[in-house]
Order: structure tokens, then sequence, then C-alpha cells
């Protein structure tokens, strides 16, 4: 490609993310399967949850998988089956969605936040002896981007250390480190369904993955007021965290599609590194034997905002994943404990630039936008 000259004009916006066009896509056997349900007799945690909870399984390569509300409410029971409460404290990133302290602090728990890696986003491993304490009971370590954390290396940590490690996979589903799938390899994973997200609901869904039996009879009674086998009798706290049965039937269509969907974002992140390579544009980076399922392609570069309004004025939007630190924000800001330094982390949210990824964008659109990108990089 020549880009030399901008080649094509497009009046259409360029959305950052599209899970309409998904929807498009697989119409069909999604509007039958949530038919399938609305005809059915069964609506909460009936036949579609089941199925979905064993396929998935299946994909992921864990024992059990069980379905529940949102990705939020996975970290919150995920932690409350492991008997992680009240001033425990859980380590895990500042640069990461919300969500990822919101469900810490949901159970009762006390997040604890490090820095992280330059090159790939993800928890540093060097810093977490700066943080661990008595206290410490877990590390929820998030797979970021959609690709692996180091998370062999932090299993082995949290193994001398004897705390568990969970996976925040809900970034990464399909994601691999050595041909393991995240989410099967430490004690707990946690995804979110939410629409954006590589495997998306048409609305909220969350699932959690295991390989203890225990924990996952923990994991089910908590979804459900804390039913353990008999309806209406508590065995222990629980709430209502229910995967929806007419979610799950969708899950289970983009399920089947999702190995050739993560192999479209591959293609599509492919061609953006292939043409930025040579600009002063940072592209993301791959560990060795991981398998990067590119949920987000993040750039990064100084004039980050300058480049982000040149290209919404082209109709071309972008995202910024995150703009500001956790512990930065006003609701967390100088009440949680951090690594001494969270230098990486504050340095990268003023660099970084999402550009718009999913299976359904044309190549015609990403050649729109590496055009433009170009434009902006010649008038700069």
């Amino acid at each position: 490609m020549d880009y030399s000259c901008s080649k094509s004009s497009n009046n259409r916006m360029i959305p950052f993310a599209n899970p309409n066009a998904q929807f498009t896509s697989y119409k069909r056997d999604i509007e039958e399967s949530i038919l399938k349900v609305v005809r059915g007799n069964n609506y909460v945690l009936g036949e579609e949850v089941k199925l979905l909870e064993d396929e998935f399984s299946q994909y992921i390569g864990s024992r059990f998988t069980i379905g529940v509300a949102n990705g939020t409410d996975a970290i919150e029971i995920s932690l409350r089956a492991l008997g992680i409460g009240i001033s425990d404290e859980v380590i895990t990133v500042s640069h990461t969605a919300v969500a990822s302290v919101a469900g810490i602090e949901a159970s009762g728990a006390i997040p604890v936040l490090v820095d992280i890696e330059k090159d790939f986003y993800t928890l540093d491993i060097k810093k977490l002896a700066e943080v661990i304490s008595e206290k410490t009971k877990a590390i929820l370590l998030v797979h970021l981007y959609g690709h692996p954390a180091n998370i062999f290396e932090i299993k082995e940590f949290c193994e001398k250390n004897n705390i568990y490690l969970i996976e925040d996979a809900s970034q990464a589903h399909g994601a691999s480190l050595d041909n393991e799938k995240v989410g099967s390899i430490g004690d707990i994973g946690c995804f979110s369904c939410y629409p954006t997200k590589n495997l998306g609901a048409i609305g909220d869904a969350g699932l959690i993955t295991t390989n203890n039996s225990e924990i996952a009879t923990k994991v089910k009674a908590i979804r459900e007021y804390g039913w353990n086998g008999k309806r209406y009798i508590s065995t222990i706290c629980g709430r209502n965290s229910r995967i929806d049965e007419i979610q799950a039937a969708i899950l289970r269509i983009k399920l089947k599609h999702l190995n050739k969907d993560n192999k479209r974002r591959v293609e599509i992140a492919n061609i953006y590194s292939k043409y930025l390579k040579d600009t002063y544009i940072s592209t993301p980076k791959k560990k060795d034997l991981a398998e990067h399922v590119f949920h987000l392609y993040v750039v990064r570069l100084d004039d980050r905002d300058a480049l982000s309004n040149f290209l919404r004025k082209q109709n071309i939007i972008t995202g910024i994943h995150y703009p500001l630190p956790i512990h930065l924000q006003p609701a967390y800001k100088n009440r949680l404990k951090t690594s001494h330094s969270m230098k990486t982390t504050e340095e990268i949210s003023k660099q970084i630039l999402s550009l718009p990824i999913y299976p359904e964008i044309k190549n015609t659109q990403i050649e729109f936008i590496l055009e433009n990108i170009f434009n902006y990089l010649r008038i700069k």
C-alpha cells in the first residue's frame, strides 16, 4: 500500500468497536437461539446455561465453568469462594479497568496496586516483593488487551508464598501462553462477556472457570443465595448473580466462531503493525510462546491526543484504555496501597491509544485509518 497521499474518503463513521456488526454476522443463528429460549419454559439457569458452561470448559481446558451476571461479579464471587474478604489484601494492577478493583472491594478485601511491564502492560513480577504482606491472600492477574500476563512465574510466586492466583481474563478469551489457555492456569479464571469483548453477549454476562471441585461448588452456591443442592435453603451467605438463559444461548453461538474471530483480530493487528513499524508510533509487542488475541490494538505515542483528534475529524473513533490509573482516580486516590513507584503506569497512561479493531472491520476501512495516520504524520 502506498500512503503518500490519501486514496479514499469515508463519510461514514468507523467506530472503535462494533458489537452490532457481529450480531449481523450471526443474525439468523442468534435470533433462532433467542426464540428457542423464549418459547421454552425455563428462563433462569436452564439448559442453555448448562451447555455454555460445558462448552466453555472444553474450550478453555478447565474442569468447571460457572456462569454469572457479569465480569465484576465473577471477581467478587471468586474471592468469596476462596474465603477472602474483610481486611484481606489482593494484589493487582492500577492499569486496568476499574472493574478489577471494584470486584475486589465488593468482596470486602483491600486492593493493593503495583506497576506494570512497559512492553506488555501487565503486572511486573519484580514489584511484588514491595507489596506482599501477611495480609496478602491473592493476586488478581489481569491479561490486558488480549495478551497473556507472565502467568507461570507469577503462579510459582503464589505457590511459594501460599496465596491464591486469580486470572482476570476479561479481555483475553482464547489467549494462551505455551499452549495453555488463560483462565485454566490459576486457581480461578474470571471472564467478562460484555458486548465488546472477544466473546461478547448482547448485554451483561460473566464466566468463572476453575479446576477445583470444592471451589466450583462454592461459586455455584454464592451465585444463587447460598443454595447448595436444596432450593430455598442457604448453606452459606450468597447473592443473586445468575447468567441469563438468553445471554447464554447467544454466547454459545459466538463461542463456535471465537477462534475464527480471534484469527481475524490477529490479521488486523498484523496489518497495523506492518505499516506502522517504521514510524515513531510504538506498536504492540508479544511475549515468546504467547498467543495474543487483540481484544484491543494499543499503540503508544507522546502526541496521542493530537492524533486522536485528527482521526476523529475524519470520522475515525479511537479509544484510551485507560486514561487515568486507578490509584489516581478520585474514588481511590490516596487511599490504596501501591508499589513504591508507579512510574510506568503513570507514563503510559498519557501515551496509549486504541485503534479500531473488531472482526467485521473491512480492509478498506483499515486502509483508510492508516492513510489518515500517515497524513497526520506527514503534516505534524
